[in-house]
């Protein structure tokens, strides 16, 4: 290496000045260690469909090996068409109007890209995913959390988005349900702010990647499909979640032509298309994964509920997550921050969950654990964190769940 070359400094700023992955780091101390009972990483642990497998598999059978339009394959942007308009109420020109993605991450990152010219503000809910921070960054943008409370079961409340609008706000991101909290959107509230929106003439991104895994008795509703709201909303899905398509690393954006022809411009340029080979999966996906769907939705229900209702019988307060695969308990009564809690679990009792802190500063004092792992797995892990708790002094005393200390409050 050349004297003098300070390889550091040749960073640009505002990628050196973003913080490393708080998830990231923390997984770094789970590498190497036996035995772990991991409730950390958000993936299911069923494995894709065999009729989606195989789908892939007959794709290479016939050498479909080469790239496909920018855009994606027009089978499968027609098929994508059909689902969100059966799925989310909304149809979509499969034309002009539908993006295919490296995953839904791309999708996030080039729909902020192709929006916000430097220093314009993104307005989004804490805790949160941990890219929606760092791709704002990416984007030059600003990003402007607006902090969501366990009181309200983390949804999002229109009054808190508008107190933070400014004329520089430009753009909303939604994430119902949210990882790391699964909370699920109030309709009052997403007609509010949906108004908002149109009032203050904001873009909304709506990541409704988790929007099949619902607990609610209520269909799934999407801001997208109110009144005034589809010209002005980017809708950002994919198969990783819903279809345990992880590896697959195909989402797909689809919003007003003019708005995804400026993301297929940075797409086209940098990921070029989507692999064919997941794209033809994702074809089946659609047409016929509906009971595999079901069936995986049914399973992460059951587990949900032991979770909550174990977590709470350990004295940890936890919220009942109307969606997504994950439950974030509230440990602030065990006087542990939660990378001090988080930490402690894991060396005492090798499990591993996530600081909720990582997800923002609203998730400080909670812990995320996704629940899509086995039931011995998850009956073990309550086990050991059980053992945990009495050995820092916390008695395994039902708590309320933190739905019911929230209606008490009120």
């Amino acid at each position: 290496m050349s004297e003098g070359l300070n390889l550091k400094s040749m960073v640009a700023g505002h990628i050196a000045n973003i913080p490393r992955s708080g998830i990231r780091d923390f997984f770094e101390l789970v590498q190497g260690r036996e035995g772990v009972i991991s409730l950390g990483v958000g993936e299911p642990d069923f494995c894709t469909p065999w009729h989606i497998r195989e789908a892939a598999i007959y794709s290479l059978e016939k050498g479909q090996t080469s790239y496909t339009s920018n855009l994606g394959a027009p089978r499968l942007r027609s098929a994508i068409s059909d689902y969100v308009e059966d799925f989310f109420g909304v149809r979509y020109n499969d034309a002009d109007e539908i993006l295919v993605t490296v995953g839904v991450s791309e999708a996030i990152d080039l729909a902020l890209r192709a929006l916000i010219n430097p220093g314009e503000e993104v307005i989004y809910h804490e805790p949160c995913y941990v890219s929606y921070s760092p791709s704002i960054a990416m984007a030059l943008g600003k990003a402007v959390p607006v902090k969501t409370y366990v009181e309200d079961g983390f949804s999002l409340r229109a009054e808190e988005i508008e107190k933070v609008i400014t004329p520089q706000s430009k753009v909303l991101m939604l994430n119902f349900p949210t990882n790391p909290t699964g909370a699920t959107l109030d309709p009052v509230e997403m007609e509010k702010i949906a108004e908002l929106s149109i009032k203050h003439n904001l873009i909304v991104i709506t990541d409704e990647i988790y929007s099949e895994l619902r607990y609610t008795e209520e269909k799934h509703q999407s801001i997208v499909a109110l009144p005034g709201m589809r010209e002005r909303t980017i809708l950002l899905h994919g198969f990783s979640k819903a279809f345990a398509m992880t590896g697959f690393r195909l989402g797909y954006a689809c919003g007003p032509a003019v708005l995804i022809d400026a993301m297929m411009k940075i797409h086209q340029y940098g990921a070029l298309c989507a692999p064919i080979t997941s794209q033809a999966a994702a074809v089946e996906a659609l047409e016929n994964g509906a009971p595999a769907v079901e069936e995986m939705r049914r399973s992460y229900d059951q587990r949900r509920q032991f979770m909550v209702r174990k977590l709470n019988e350990l004295g940890l307060p936890t919220c009942d997550p109307g969606g997504g695969f994950y439950v974030f308990p509230d440990i602030r009564g065990t006087g542990m921050t939660s990378s001090e809690f988080a930490k402690g679990l894991l060396e005492a009792e090798n499990v591993a969950a996530v600081p909720g802190d990582a997800f923002g500063e609203a998730g400080a004092g909670f812990l995320r654990c996704c629940y899509a792992t086995s039931f011995d797995e998850l009956r073990e892990a309550m086990t050991r964190m059980g053992r945990f708790l009495k050995s820092i002094g916390v008695e395994p005393v039902a708590a309320p769940c933190a739905d019911e200390v929230a209606a008490t409050e009120s």
